[in-house]
């Protein structure tokens, strides 16, 4: 379980999804990757539950870039929401091999596009950065609320 005690945000996470995430990302070693993130929040909207991920179709991955393109992506969202009405995109994840889970200007840039544009209907978009080196796996996850970027702690 992850919290935001300021805002009173808890997200969860399985961790075989969780695993599973992870290790897609590396796959891509030495180049970025990533995906979209499923879930459903809470009737309150203040836990957010991760169940599923989505990975691109088409994309570019470089060491410091993951560029994902959404071909294909409504139709598989259009399906988790005929097997659940309450599953919707929640925001997405990607790896900083090398690097530290610390989201970069084009991260924060491309987060506040997601949280501002017309056909998302998610108001507050996590992020899941995998950081990750050959010894150690370090997560961040971060949700933009209210136009600012705020990072879960493990609880």
């Amino acid at each position: 379980m992850y919290r935001i005690n300021k805002l009173g945000l808890t997200l969860e996470i399985e961790d075989t999804l969780l695993s599973s995430i992870i290790d897609i990302g590396v796959q891509h070693y030495p180049n970025e990757f990533g995906g979209f993130l499923i879930g459903n929040y809470s009737k309150e909207q203040t836990h957010l539950s991760i169940t599923d991920t989505i990975l691109p179709n088409k994309y570019k991955g470089t060491p410091y870039l993951f560029e994902r393109d959404t071909v294909g992506i409504n139709d598989k969202l259009k399906q988790f929401y005929e097997e659940d009405p309450k599953k919707y995109y929640l925001g997405e994840w990607h790896t900083h091999p090398n690097n530290l889970p610390i989201p970069s200007s084009t991260d924060i840039n491309a987060i506040n596009s997601i949280a501002n544009h017309p056909e998302v209907s998610i108001k507050n978009p996590v992020m899941l950065i995998i950081g990750y080196n050959k010894t150690k796996v370090e997560l961040g996850f971060y949700v933009q609320f209210k136009n600012k970027l705020y990072k879960y702690e493990k609880n």
